[in-house]
């Protein structure tokens, strides 16, 4: 079929099109933003919006190479995300040429990427849904689970924050979902690698358009280099700044449900619903940091006779996303100093059987002598009786994870820890980050939709070594 020139900005008031999403004054404002991103005319009044949301005196007369948007939770974000895709895919694919520049048998990709399976399946949600109208319908050739092939020549994928996602695919245009959320267990910096990755791939296709919009969290990660550089600036960088409230006027900024997330976490509600990055948040310990005290190439230590080995367990009740994971070490003395060891590291993810766990990690710890071995204190009674049963002690830990990060911190600094060459602890470790309270008091913790437990594990077996100094001596070994 042909499809004639209609621009985002139309194609949102459309009712044929994205219009059944976006009727209403309280899009008011993302209608200025339609407009700019694609360097539309602004009127006056829009202007003076655009002013406000970008710190730029001019409005931009073409499109965006790059647009970011800072915008509060429920602004409106994952469904505009979903038709800023389906716009590319479609309409914009003519609108920009990027059809023309797809040589034969080559499908150029318009992917949309979220933080997680979850939230991909709500913008996959929102896509599905605009695809039944009429006008789009008949574009769509191949509908799977997560990807949508057009009849002509394009493909929307919508997919989770994976670098190999990108290579190898020519990519017309991309969107990055809710980016500063980006984890990934692998990798401390996912945001970063994916925008390396992607980049190269829309290299073929001039006018291609890459769109980050997230609410903001921590002042690190790619959307905070973005809007520091760019914020208030012209150029083809588009950044686009703004709280809840200025987005999706419904939720009142002086309502009830907002006051009392103010009240309740000032510096969370600012960043979450005002759009402020936070400045509470730090990062624990460089990766540098980490690596210098990685052995590589040690995978595992096999038990040795005459070593006594402790044991720490971060439990998990086997369903919900978090692992089950076991640290076993010991201290080795040479002289005055005392320096705790990383022998072995398990990780079980769910689903599993807790039970099942329990009987594999006592076979592992009996390998190593270790008949009392310390776990995360917040587990309840089930972990003492279930190690009981293969008569292994359980003692829950005196100290809470945020503590045993903090007395982990001077071994690594100093080099003191020898750790295991497992990249998925060192990741777990750099993500990490400090948090202050009003308070005052500081707290360690993992990010949003991260994971520490392989890093809680091994934090409590080193800082337990650390403090009990059980061991042998380096001299003994002769």
């Amino acid at each position: 079929m042909t499809v004639h020139a209609v621009t985002y900005a139309e194609a949102c008031r459309d009712p044929n099109l994205f219009g059944p999403w976006f009727e209403g004054e309280t899009w008011a404002t993302w209608r200025v933003v339609d407009k700019a991103l694609f360097g539309e005319p602004l009127t006056a009044a829009e202007l003076s919006i655009f002013r406000e949301l970008t710190g730029r005196d001019e409005a931009p007369t073409k499109p965006a190479e790059e647009a970011w948007f800072v915008c509060g939770r429920r602004s409106g974000k994952d469904v505009k995300a979903a038709s800023i895709a389906i716009y590319l895919a479609t309409f914009g694919a003519e609108v920009y040429g990027y059809r023309q520049r797809l040589t034969r048998g080559e499908r150029g990709v318009v992917q949309a990427l979220a933080v997680d399976r979850d939230q991909a399946r709500v913008v996959m949600g929102y896509a599905k849904a605009m695809l039944e109208q009429p006008i789009f319908a008949q574009m769509v050739t191949k509908p799977t689970a997560d990807s949508v092939e057009l009849a002509n020549g394009l493909a929307l994928e919508v997919a989770t924050n994976d670098q190999r996602r990108v290579r190898g695919r020519t990519v017309v245009a991309a969107v990055f979902d809710e980016v500063a959320f980006w984890r990934s267990e692998n990798s401390v910096n996912p945001d970063d690698e994916v925008y390396a990755a992607v980049k190269p791939s829309m290299v073929t296709i001039p006018g291609a358009l890459l769109i980050g919009i997230s609410s903001p969290y921590a002042r690190k990660g790619l959307l905070w280099k973005k809007h520091k550089r760019h914020f208030g600036k012209p150029g083809n960088v588009l950044i686009i700044q703004a709280p809840t409230w200025r987005m999706n006027p419904t939720i009142a900024r002086d309502g009830e449900f907002l006051t009392d997330r103010f009240a309740e976490d000032p510096a969370s509600a600012a960043a979450e619903f005002g759009a402020e990055f936070r400045g509470d948040i730090e990062g624990f310990v460089m990766r540098e940091v980490v690596e210098a005290c990685v052995t590589l190439g040690a995978y595992e230590r096999a038990p040795l006779s005459g070593v006594q080995y402790s044991a720490f367990i971060d439990p998990s009740g086997g369903s919900g996303k978090d692992s089950f994971t076991l640290a076993i070490g010991h201290s080795e003395t040479g002289g005055e100093k005392r320096r705790p060891v990383l022998d072995a590291v398990r990780e079980t993810k769910p689903p599993m059987s807790p039970e099942a766990v329990v009987a594999e990690y006592a076979k592992l710890l009996k390998s190593y002598r270790v008949t009392k071995i310390v776990g995360d204190r917040y587990a309840g009674e089930w972990p003492r009786e279930a190690f009981r049963k293969h008569n292994i002690t359980y003692e829950p830990s005196a100290k809470p994870k945020s503590d045993l990060y903090r007395d982990l911190l001077p071994l690594l600094n100093s080099g003191d820890a020898d750790l295991l060459d497992n990249e998925r602890l060192v990741s777990q470790l750099v993500g990490l980050e400090r948090r202050t309270s009003r308070g005052g008091r500081d707290s360690i913790d993992h990010a949003p939709n991260a994971h520490d437990d392989v890093a809680n594990a091994v934090a409590g077996v080193l800082t337990t070594l650390k403090a009990n100094g059980s061991g042998y001596t380096l001299d003994n070994l002769g």
